[in-house]
């Protein structure tokens, strides 16, 4: 739409992706129509995927923290995080029912690529945030879980991110317009200390 937002450059993506290593996937779900019946749909959800680093994240950790916007959102699997600022798991982003399933789809691909991967001084617990889907889907059903998590990490690629409705922002919508998941990066100029200090 060619609408510039702030006085910063962006990436070559302008996505998450910008960073090297960084990678993301999605599992997107959709399926059903007509009146909500609890566990058949209408399906409208998914799952995103974060990875931080290309290889297993709990071998190679990254320094993280988090920020509380408006404070209504569940983010599980913090724990670890506020109490080290170290993450050691992928990022997940899902809708509100399905944050348990999703965590636990975490986990198991985590197992499934590396059985000691709970062993180390590092926790590699994903995190697990909500995105709120309930006007256009399922919510109770719990329709995204360890085979939806699994692709997702799977499909995780550097390079051009999809956004909109896909993955965890299927079912998004923001100001009663239909709204998705995005990204976007910007490059910010960083001095060089002087000798001093």
């Amino acid at each position: 739409l060619g609408i510039i937002i702030g006085d910063l450059p962006t990436g070559s993506f302008n996505a998450i992706t910008d960073v090297t290593g960084v990678r993301v996937g999605h599992t997107t779900l959709i399926r059903g129509d007509g009146p909500l019946i609890i566990g058949r749909g209408p399906v409208r959800t998914g799952v995103t995927a974060i990875l931080p680093r290309p290889d297993s994240p709990w071998r190679r950790p990254v320094y993280a923290a988090d920020l509380t916007i408006n404070g209504n959102g569940e983010f599980t699997g913090l724990g670890p995080v506020r109490r080290t600022g170290i993450l050691g798991g992928p990022i997940l982003l899902t809708d509100t029912g399905s944050v348990g399933r999703v965590h636990d789809g975490g986990v198991q691909w985590a197992l499934a690529r590396d059985a000691d991967a709970f062993d180390g001084a590092v926790r590699s617990d994903p995190v697990v945030g909500e995105t709120w889907a309930d006007f256009l889907n399922d919510t109770i059903g719990r329709h995204v879980g360890s085979v939806e998590v699994a692709r997702a990490l799977t499909a995780a690629a550097d390079g051009p991110v999809a956004e909109g409705c896909v993955g965890g922002g299927t079912g998004m919508r923001a100001f009663q317009f239909k709204a998705g998941i995005g990204t976007s990066s910007r490059l910010v100029p960083a001095g060089k200390a002087d000798s001093d200090g």
